[in-house]
């Protein structure tokens, strides 16, 4: 594990209502964990008036298995629980105090004494599609319409694969794995004729109008809390979960517990191919989608269950449990 901080020297709480500063926080170093990071502690300064304008962040810059591996599939190197794997372990032992996330890189079942302790605002949840030279024009009624007989598409995901063969099974999947840009620069260049990204962290990035094709989720359903950004911490700091109360996005917490409950309920790793979107409707009711599929593509199935907000991992649970009922053995293995 790498660890990149200034050095800073921890000073006692001088308000009983203020957490001891600095406050540390775990994230890994890639451009788009950064923003997302940065953004998190304007927003803690903007909430806590007592910490605007001091010295009270401490970035710690956690070099992860899931980083330092690119070269297979996470499937095989342990699931996309490696993200987190080593900056929880940072946290669990106190060097930092807590860490960001992206919230669909989380595993379902944190480590004792780690709890998910706030969802912030969801970004776009949609998939985007990034064209090579050989692709032809979007369409915006068949997202896959422009993609050559036989394309080439580069992408790491199951998901996003096993939708995609699902409706064209002549396209070809090859793995592409790396940062935003590295995965952009290959594919403009023609390594590929296509790539999927999240179009949230393009958007972060301030990269939005690399975006060729957006896919709505009737032709692709997203990963479970796609465009949410989760922060665990201690489960015994009292003072950081009050502060992190303070700015959680309620739609964003009730959305994401649903959708977690669906993928917890159906054991999902990054060997098997699950969907889940939860979106809150205008009568404030909940409407819950999920979808299992093969990696081949050749079997698909999507469900979905409406409630209320109060009840959404009982929605998941129901749901996950509905979609592993109806589906082959051989999906989940």
């Amino acid at each position: 594990m790498e660890i990149a901080h200034t050095p800073n020297t921890r000073q006692p709480s001088a308000h009983a209502h203020r957490p001891a500063l600095p406050l540390r926080i775990g994230t890994r170093a890639s451009p788009l964990a950064l923003v997302q990071t940065r953004d998190f502690m304007a927003m803690i300064g903007h909430f806590c008036p007592v910490l605007r304008g001091m010295d009270v962040f401490e970035e710690h810059h956690i070099r992860t298995t899931g980083d330092a591996v690119q070269d297979r599939p996470l499937s095989e190197i342990g699931g996309k629980g490696l993200f987190a794997k080593e900056i929880h372990e940072a946290l669990a032992d106190g060097r930092v105090d807590f860490a960001v996330h992206s919230l669909k890189d989380l595993e379902t079942k944190m480590p004792p004494g780690i709890v998910l302790a706030c969802t912030l605002r969801r970004e776009d949840h949609r998939d985007a599609i990034i064209l090579g030279p050989r692709a032809g024009k979007p369409n915006v009624d068949d997202p896959f319409a422009c993609l050559p007989q036989g394309a080439v598409i580069g992408s790491s995901s199951v998901r996003r694969q096993a939708q995609m063969l699902h409706r064209r099974p002549d396209l070809n999947f090859q793995l592409l794995r790396g940062n935003v840009q590295r995965r952009l620069d290959r594919t403009r260049a023609g390594d590929f004729d296509a790539t999927l990204l999240a179009h949230a962290g393009l958007r972060r990035l301030g990269l939005g109008g690399e975006v060729d094709v957006l896919i709505n989720p009737e032709h692709m359903l997203p990963a479970a809390c796609q465009g949410i950004v989760g922060i665990t911490v201690r489960e015994a700091n009292s003072e950081l979960l009050a502060l992190l109360r303070g700015i959680e996005d309620q739609e964003s917490r009730a959305v994401s517990l649903a959708e977690r409950a669906l993928l917890d309920e159906l054991d999902g790793s990054c060997r098997t191919p699950i969907g889940g979107l939860a979106r809150m409707l205008p009568n404030r009711m909940l409407h819950l989608e999920g979808l299992v599929a093969r990696g081949d593509g050749s079997f698909l199935l999507r469900r979905s269950i409406e409630g209320a907000p109060e009840d959404a991992e009982r929605m998941g649970r129901e749901l996950g449990a509905s979609l592993r009922a109806d589906s082959p053995a051989d999906v989940f293995v």
